[in-house]
């Protein structure tokens, strides 16, 4: 499907590749504004509401440390009549409490005092010796242990439903002995009621939670349904409650803003410090809820997206028509030109862009031209080299050296010393003699150095060894004939033949990145910098008699710049009285194939 969309595309003609890559950059161009826009205004809208909630948590908070004090200053004035925790005082107790839960109706549900003979009085007295309060005991105990007010976490009571108690003790103004206990027992359904006027809607609501994960606010039937669908509810009890595991997650949530599962949609919880009640609060907004004021901008978004597809249709095909043609006829008088001998030349119509083409087509012919001429002149050197290299191939030193060795060895009757070293010439003579071809296989220039170096070991014993690491893939790998042997040779006569000890030649063969790599290291004398940099100018000089043939590293190098290019050749690293390191890399061709796929 794809190679048929690219083969399609690439039939096409200009003018109607540049419609359709003018018209849909700037499609998606316009989608791309109008997606940043919308996202923008998605955002700034979102950033407002957290905001506004965030602003409605923070008057939340003030007001809920306003009920604190309130609610510790009705504790400070109890705890100073410390006379209606005297025996016979209790119906005097009674009435004070009535007054001051008369009075503040709206926040507390019921007020105690408890002795600390266990005698307890409360404003709804009667209901109090009916039903009896068993939490009251439990808090007289934990808040024995305390100075100041302190906060129960929620409970169900029995006369004030599910609450939240406060507690001061009371203590004698003489002897500093505990004579009992102020408790205020919270309305926390006309709690909950007062802040749901703010927070409470059918895209938003609340929670409260204490630093012991026990949830604060509590249900109320007066509420509409949707109030209860936004969070997880768990409808088996009576009144419904939040489930445990939800509870948890939201109280492990950083203050701040968050994302967080809901009963049916994606929910931001936006979670405030902890007050000085000890509580979090948490509003939770529908996140779906900052998209649906965005219909209207989406639906404007959509009828000038039609128009402007319209319009930039229309235009921008006649734009491509206007422009192109110039092109058009440019490409006809291109069409004309066929003999690359003559130079053709285009008229330049004009100082615009078509002129500017124009011209440069006229340049990129003589350019051309210039090319033809240097590549006839290239061919005409590269013949020039094979033809050197024919003629200077053998060395007359080197064969009389070697004949000489072989009578040597036969008056020494050394028949099979004789034997090997003739079938190592013959062997070395026949591969340098073929001019049938100028390439061989890298196996083939390894078979003619191992006989080459063979006949320098009878000739001059064990001056040194040679040995090779060849990588399998690279031996069928094609090759300018006679690109090694110069180089052990150089290795041979001027780095290990001027040392006294024992050579080592060792050459290693590797694939890399489609490009056979070839290592050459001996540990002969080695060079300096100044004599690095002279090694290539040897070609300049008299060949050494000592040579088999007349080909020089200078040689070798330009050899594979001529065939292969100048990013191919050698590269020498040298260091005095240690040894020297070739590298020679040449592309991995082999023989009736392109190149072979990268290493």
């Amino acid at each position: 499907m794809v190679k048929r969309a690219i083969s399609w595309l690439k039939s096409m003609n200009m003018a109607m590749k540049h419609f359709l890559f003018l018209f849909t950059g700037t499609s998606v161009l316009f989608a791309l504004l109008a997606w940043n826009n919308l996202h923008d205004a998605e955002q700034l809208f979102r950033k407002q509401v957290l905001s506004d909630a965030q602003v409605i948590i923070d008057r939340t908070n003030l007001y809920l440390n306003a009920y604190l004090d309130n609610v510790q200053n009705i504790l400070l004035l109890l705890s100073t009549r410390e006379d209606l925790l005297d025996e016979e005082h209790e119906e005097e107790a009674v009435r004070v409490l009535r007054q001051y839960a008369e009075k503040n109706s709206t926040l507390y549900k019921t007020l105690y005092l408890i002795r600390a003979d266990g005698k307890v009085m409360s404003n709804t007295q009667v209901y109090l010796d009916i039903i009896g309060n068993p939490y009251l005991e439990k808090l007289y105990a934990q808040a024995s242990k305390n100075y100041g007010v302190m906060i129960s976490e929620p409970y169900d009571s029995p006369l004030s439903g599910k609450t939240v108690a406060f507690l001061l003790p009371i203590t004698s103004k003489y002897g500093g002995e505990m004579k009992g206990m102020a408790v205020i027992e919270i309305d926390l359904v006309k709690l909950t009621n007062m802040l749901a006027q703010f927070m409470n809607s059918k895209n938003q609501t609340f929670t409260i939670i204490t630093n012991k994960n026990n949830v604060v606010n509590t249900y109320d039937s007066s509420w509409p349904l949707f109030y209860y669908t936004l969070l997880p509810y768990n409808t088996t009890l009576f009144p419904p409650e939040l489930k445990e595991d939800f509870v948890t997650r939201i109280s492990d949530l950083p203050v701040g803003v968050t994302q967080i599962d809901g009963a049916k949609d994606k929910l931001i919880a936006v979670k405030s410090g902890m007050n000085r009640l000890g509580w979090y609060f948490i509003a939770f907004i529908e996140d779906s809820f900052f998209y649906q004021n965005l219909i209207i901008l989406y639906n404007n978004y959509k009828t000038a997206a039609v128009v402007w597809i319209l319009i930039l249709c229309i235009s921008t095909f006649m734009m491509s028509r206007y422009v192109t043609y110039p092109v058009r006829k440019l490409v006809a008088k291109m069409d004309r030109v066929h003999d690359m001998e003559v130079l053709p030349s285009i008229s330049v119509p004009g100082e615009d862009e078509i002129g500017k083409l124009a011209k440069s087509y006229n340049a990129m012919m003589e350019r051309i031209h210039h090319l033809l001429t240097e590549t006839k002149e290239m061919e005409q050197r590269k013949k020039q080299y094979e033809l050197k290299m024919l003629q200077s191939q053998i060395a007359p030193h080197f064969l009389y050296n070697t004949l000489a060795c072989i009578s040597s060895l036969a008056k020494q009757r050394k028949i099979e010393e004789v034997r090997e070293t003739i079938r190592s010439l013959v062997g070395l003579l026949s591969f340098s003699f073929d001019k049938s071809h100028e390439f061989v296989s890298l196996e083939e220039e390894l078979e003619g150095l191992r006989m080459y170096a063979h006949i320098q070991t009878v000739r001059y014993g064990n001056k040194f060894t040679l040995d090779m690491n060849v990588d399998p893939d690279t031996l069928s790998i094609r090759m300018l004939k006679l690109t090694l042997q110069p180089l052990v040779e150089n290795s041979i006569f001027h780095g290990i033949a001027p040392q006294k000890k024992e050579g080592h030649i060792h050459i290693r063969t590797l694939l890399r990145r489609g490009n056979l790599i070839v290592y050459i290291r001996d540990n002969g004398v080695g060079m300096d910098m100044q004599q690095l940099e002279g090694v290539f100018t040897e070609r300049r000089k008299a060949p050494s008699k000592h040579r088999f043939t007349g080909i020089g590293i200078m040689n070798v190098q330009e050899r594979i710049q001529l065939h292969y290019g100048e990013k191919y050749g050698l590269r020498i690293a040298s260091i005095p009285h240690t040894g020297t390191l070739i590298q020679i890399k040449l592309p991995a061709h082999i023989y009736g194939e392109k190149d072979i796929s990268n290493n």
